[in-house]
């Protein structure tokens, strides 16, 4: 046997062979097959429902294949499970972290460690030597001493991935690890991960983002309906191949705004708005057709200014007109009588009521035009309501009986979006319209919005996604410590501006 070169690439750490997993009689997977490479960031990329998640439940032994192995460090399993995965040095930090929050970050990172060792006191003394230990070695800044459940979603990722390091780590899976992060965090996230690389730590990457996949990974593979369609080096693609790989057709990323007339009137204007310790001063106004962007970094007062508009955060001063009238909004059946809808940014918790059904859902926000003149829900109008837009936004469900929770991400924003279409709003606001969706159904989603606007509904996005912001927008307003600081127009209105104006 000839002994490897200095030239010759490590082996696989981790190596999923052949595998394939079926529910219910419906292929989940089918001859599935990658590695995981020490030193190497792996990016795992594909629609929703096209098998990632089903491929990391089985690399990390919390779902068993039909047939396949899983290779790890040499040794074959035909099946493992998640204590044999975890003891052979895989990690999966999963969007909600599974973090302790009512323990301190010394105590999460360092917990699951002792418990491992089958230690059963606890010891403080010793905890915090190997929580500062790594912090030092990834050079990270973390207050030990400071309860998880009131960190930043950037910083509960830190101490996620410092709990796995502390367990011995080998292979790390990130399952959309950037998601809620803002530009400056991301960039954060990506030196550490460049950190781990340099101590041979092998990575997957998960993400919809592809401007993030071609920048933090080496290798890349796509999947589509349970396949894999295309692996290989991330150098050999570009955004517009991945999104044709996994969607199946040629995806239009480019910019597609409207001609706004310029005699339109102003379907909300908004006059020195101000909440005391969330933003001060802000005037702007949309007019009716017009997409409007509002970006900024995580506690710029963007969030704050939509849900003032929309009566969740009452405003202390300044005066909001809607379709030229002034209206006092002190709750959100004054902001939804006035006119004005709101997709929020959580709407899981938030826009939806997940264990009702898809009907239910979409006419929630609608039931008084859904009535008669005796006051009962009109059957007929109710049921027209739902079957226009569940097929009108393409919801992907057996049927509009289907519960809420069963969607995925994607075509659960269809349903918000539907349950506030119904209202025929004046002004409709979306907070991150696409965050954790993929890219077909984000362009989907674009377009409904721009045919929406151009019907004469007016639109505001709250948005640190520049492209989106870019794809879609008229104007983009940029808030910065609670203050609008720049708006941009036409040939201002780019990838790079807008960052740089968000960070400055």
């Amino acid at each position: 046997m000839n002994s490897p070169t200095a030239s010759s690439p490590p082996a696989p750490f981790v190596s999923a062979r052949g595998i394939n997993k079926s529910f219910g009689g419906v292929p989940a997977l089918a001859d599935v097959s990658i590695d995981l490479i020490p030193g190497e960031v792996h990016c795992l990329a594909g629609e929703n429902g096209c098998g990632k998640s089903t491929l990391i439940k089985i690399i990390s032994g919390a779902e068993r294949p039909d047939s396949g192995e899983i290779i790890i460090d040499g040794v074959s399993f035909a099946q493992i499970n998640a204590h044999a995965a975890i003891q052979g040095g895989i990690q999966v930090i999963y969007q909600d972290f599974s973090l302790f929050p009512n323990l301190t970050v010394a105590e999460n990172i360092v917990l699951t460690a002792e418990v491992a060792v089958g230690r059963r006191l606890y010891a403080p003394a010793s905890i915090r030597p190997r929580a500062e230990a790594i912090l030092e070695e990834l050079d990270i800044d973390l207050d030990l001493d400071r309860e998880v459940g009131t960190l930043s979603v950037a910083d509960k990722q830190l101490t996620a991935i410092c709990r796995a390091l502390v367990n011995d780590a080998r292979a790390i899976i990130m399952d959309e690890p950037t998601t809620a992060l803002t530009h400056t965090e991301v960039s954060r996230l990506f030196a550490l991960v460049e950190r781990l690389r340099t101590r041979g730590v092998a990575l997957m990457f998960v993400s919809h983002k592809l401007e993030e996949v071609l920048a933090i990974s080496q290798r890349l593979t796509i999947m589509r309906s349970g396949r894999q369609v295309v692996s290989g080096p991330t150098a050999d693609f570009d955004q517009r191949s991945i999104s044709s790989y996994m969607t199946g057709r040629e995806v239009d990323d480019s910019r597609v705004v409207s001609e706004l007339d310029v005699n339109a009137p102003l379907a909300l204007e908004v006059t020195n708005l101000s909440l005391a310790g969330a933003y001060r001063d802000i005037s702007f106004g949309l007019h009716k057709g017009e997409i409007l962007g509002v970006t900024g970094l995580l506690g710029s007062g963007r969030t704050e200014i939509a849900e003032s508009l929309f009566g969740v955060e009452v405003a202390d001063e300044g005066q909001i007109r809607v379709a030229g009238e002034v209206v006092a909004i002190r709750s959100i059946q004054d902001a939804v009588a006035a006119g004005i809808g709101y997709v929020p940014e959580d709407r899981l918790s938030q826009g939806l009521f997940l264990d009702k059904s898809i009907a239910d859902n979409i006419v929630a926000a609608s039931l008084q035009s859904h009535r008669t003149r005796w006051g009962m829900l009109s059957r007929t109008q109710t049921a027209a309501t739902i079957k226009r837009f569940f097929v009108g936004l393409k919801i992907n469900a057996r049927s509009a009986d289907a519960p809420v929770r069963t969607l995925s991400g994607g075509n659960a924003q269809r349903v918000v979006l539907a349950k506030w279409l119904a209202t025929e709003p004046t002004v409709l606001m979306l907070n991150g319209p696409t965050v954790g969706v993929d890219i077909g159904s984000k362009e989907e989603i674009l377009e409904l919005l721009r045919v929406e606007a151009a019907k004469g509904m007016s639109v505001i996005i709250i948005s640190d996604d520049a492209p989106e912001l870019v794809a879609a927008c008229h104007r983009v307003l940029v808030i910065k410590n609670g203050r609008l600081t720049h708006v941009l127009e036409g040939d201002q209105i780019s990838v790079d501006t807008i960052q740089e104006r968000m960070s400055a």
